[in-house]
């Protein structure tokens, strides 16, 4: 079902002695795109997990591409801006359609027109433009539409969002790493758009990575590398792990797909 849109991978559990820093706890989220629904289950999941393990510095990543092809973007950003102001210790990576979305509403019809085929259309339409409005708009007049309805607070957030963060033996970005360059030279253009240069990349990066942007059908453990993008939007399955001392362990939340 899902072969067109998931790639295929050798999975590994391999064990590592990768560490976070002593008395730390990461949770890092894979790719939401536009599933509030999904993201609060994980959030509850995470919680009592958090709390089951002891206490712990706790610190929640969101890996990017909070928007996009799911219904709720508009929701999803709003929700993250509020874990922002009340749950300490709460990161969060900007993807390749976060940077797009600030291209396309600061003026950039081009990016806008690309916006709207990876799947912009239902952020645009999450913000309380009505379709027929959308599907009757050229892109000057879209773009009026959109950004008299975009709250400044979401444009204020994602231009804090960031583009790499490490703890410990762990570098957590959205999309990857270029594996002939260390991460304090990484471009941002890679961190949130590379894929099959580091995908294919089979030998050790400066730090194990983490990341979303590719789908899989479940969630790629490897030796090297974590990717945690499981197609949330479309497969109803969104996925993260968990990171403390030399362990590592998977939460999922499934709920039926989007319409």
């Amino acid at each position: 079902m899902f072969s067109k849109l998931f790639r295929a991978r050798t999975k590994s559990d391999s064990a590592s002695s990768a560490t976070v820093p002593a008395g730390q706890r990461i949770y890092a989220i894979g790719d939401i795109h536009g599933r509030l629904d999904l993201l609060n289950l994980m959030l509850d999941r995470i919680a009592q997990d958090d709390r089951a393990r002891g206490a712990a510095e706790s610190h929640l990543i969101l890996l990017g591409d909070l928007i996009d092809r799911g219904p709720q973007s508009a929701d999803v950003v709003q929700r993250a801006i509020e874990l922002e102001r009340t749950r300490a210790r709460t990161h969060f990576l900007l993807g390749n359609h976060e940077e797009v979305f600030l291209k396309a509403i600061g003026g950039d019809l081009k990016a806008l027109a690309f916006f709207t085929r990876i799947g912009g259309k239902e952020t645009i339409l999450s913000y309380g433009i009505a379709d027929a409005d959308y599907r009757n708009a050229g892109f000057p007049e879209l773009l009026e539409l959109w950004r008299a309805n975009v709250p400044p607070a979401h444009i204020e957030f994602l231009n804090r969002c960031e583009d790499l963060l490490v703890f410990g033996d762990y570098a957590f970005v959205h999309a990857g790493v270029r594996p002939d360059r260390p991460l304090d030279s990484q471009k941002a253009s890679d961190l949130r758009w590379i894929r099959d240069e580091f995908l294919g990349h089979s030998g050790d990066f400066e730090k194990i990575i983490v990341h979303g942007h590719t789908i899989t059908e479940d969630v790629e453990s490897l030796a090297h590398r974590v990717g945690l993008d499981t197609g949330a939007y479309l497969s109803g399955k969104l996925s993260a792990m968990g990171f403390e001392g030399t362990e590592r362990w998977i939460l999922q939340t499934e709920a039926p797909a989007a319409a």
